[in-house]
């Protein structure tokens, strides 16, 4: 995740240190946040227009906040989504890396040039794939015998013992 933000963003940007806490404090700001959902639009329709680098918490979890909100427009479910509250405090890491990697593998699947990095890093999302059939192609289908549906040739109850019966072992 941290080699693809970097790589993403196109900045000079430090990688943290690793750790738990190191990841949440690189973060925390929101600032790499808005860059990251920026960089994945093209120029000039960038969904953050000013990023502001303040220290001010209530201006960092705002933009934290805008982060979110791009993230769902972007085409992130809302159960991949974190809180807030879930960087900040550093309630759940993990909700904000699931979101992070519902974000990248949303990005490798658009598939619109804006995705920078390695496009294994995230697996790609099943694209719908509707399929039409005709009503003459639904009735032929009702006349076939599927498979699933098993057989019973040559079944028969031939040798079987009736109920209360001991099984006779030669």
């Amino acid at each position: 995740l941290v080699n693809w933000i970097i790589v993403q963003c196109g900045e000079q940007i430090e990688h943290p240190p690793p750790g738990r806490q190191h990841f949440q404090t690189w973060l925390m700001d929101g600032t790499l946040l808005c860059k990251l959902i920026n960089s994945l639009h093209p120029k000039g329709n960038e969904p953050i227009a000013k990023i502001s680098e303040s220290k001010m918490a209530f201006k960092q979890m705002e933009q934290i906040s805008q982060f979110l909100k791009a993230a769902e427009i972007y085409g992130v479910r809302t159960t991949d989504i974190f809180q807030t509250v879930d960087l900040w405090e550093g309630k759940d890491m993990a909700a904000v890396q699931r979101t992070l990697m519902a974000l990248g593998s949303l990005a490798v699947t658009k598939d619109d040039g804006c995705y920078k990095g390695d496009p294994s890093w995230f697996h790609r999302k099943a694209q719908q794939n509707r399929r039409g059939f005709s009503e003459e192609q639904l009735r032929q289908g009702q006349n076939v015998i599927g498979l699933q549906m098993g057989s019973n040739k040559g079944a028969s109850q031939s040798g079987m013992t009736g109920y209360g019966m001991p099984r006779q072992i030669i």
